[in-house]
């Protein structure tokens, strides 16, 4: 089994360079930031987007971005009349460099996220800012931060609908009829054995196990296919080093191929 690296030390590794982060909304030319507009839902809710341009050749990663990556943060609490922010992630690609594998986004992220209002006759003020990593030859942590009052006449935005059908398929979608973990103790946490019952997404397909834990880390998984069920072994471990338990309908498996990606939520006893 694959043993288990810590995000920090792999991203160091993997990058020759780390260097203070930038409190600029761009950054000598390698990113910048934009909030798109996208008007108002059907069910009262504001659609807008974060907009990451990168220079060429740049990347930046998904929320789980494995062996060699930094995990974006969000920070809101600046914003005026939110209640609640759900981000769509579209479906992200794999890179490998340097014998590690990282998971992410080249040149540009349009990031759709969706705002409930706290006082839905009232303007909504999306203010923050958004810490991630940018990598090329060397990997250069950022912060940007944002400030924009979200047009509520706004069209419909193509850049953010793009967005919204680039996210993976939801279990149903892809025809998934069975998803199980089997969990086994290691000396430093747990193993995840995920059997997930499908047909091929195309290629090559990585799978990415996430344990709906913050404190949790897990391993980039072994993933191979026996016939029509795709199998993915993952360790666990918890960032205090102590025990821990894993609850399997917080449990999240993506499967990247080819064709498309899927978005697994939870899984049953193995």
């Amino acid at each position: 089994m694959k043993r288990f690296l810590k995000p920090t030390a792999a991203a160091l590794t993997a990058c020759f360079a780390l260097t203070s982060p930038a409190q600029a909304q761009d950054v000598d030319g390698v990113v910048q930031l934009d909030v798109l507009d996208g008007g108002r839902t059907a069910n009262g809710t504001y659609l807008g987007a974060l907009r990451l341009t990168l220079k060429d050749g740049w990347k930046t990663y998904w929320r789980a971005p494995g062996d060699a990556g930094i995990p974006p943060q969000f920070d809101w609490r600046g914003s005026r009349n939110v209640g609640d922010v759900a981000i769509t992630w579209p479906a992200p690609e794999v890179f490998v460099q340097n014998g590690l594998q990282s998971i992410g986004y080249a040149n540009q992220l349009v990031l759709p996220v969706e705002i409930t209002p706290k006082d839905s006759t009232k303007p909504v003020r999306l203010r923050g800012d958004m810490d991630l990593g940018v990598c090329k030859d060397v990997c250069i942590p950022e912060r940007l931060d944002f400030d924009h009052t979200l047009n509520a006449d706004a069209d419909r935005n193509p850049a953010i609908a793009a967005a919204l059908a680039q996210r993976p398929y939801s279990a149903k979608e892809a025809r998934v009829t069975a998803a199980s973990c089997q969990l086994t103790p290691t000396s430093d946490g747990m193993q995840i054995e995920a059997r997930v019952k499908m047909p091929s997404a195309g290629g090559r397909e990585v799978a990415v196990i996430e344990p709906g834990n913050p404190a949790l880390w897990a391993s980039q998984p072994e993933t191979t296919r026996q016939g029509d069920t795709l199998v993915a072994t993952s360790e666990v471990i918890s960032a205090s080093g102590g025990p821990f338990a894993l609850d399997r309908s917080e449990i999240r498996i993506t499967v990247l191929g080819a064709n498309h990606a899927v978005d697994i939520r939870g899984c049953s006893a193995g």
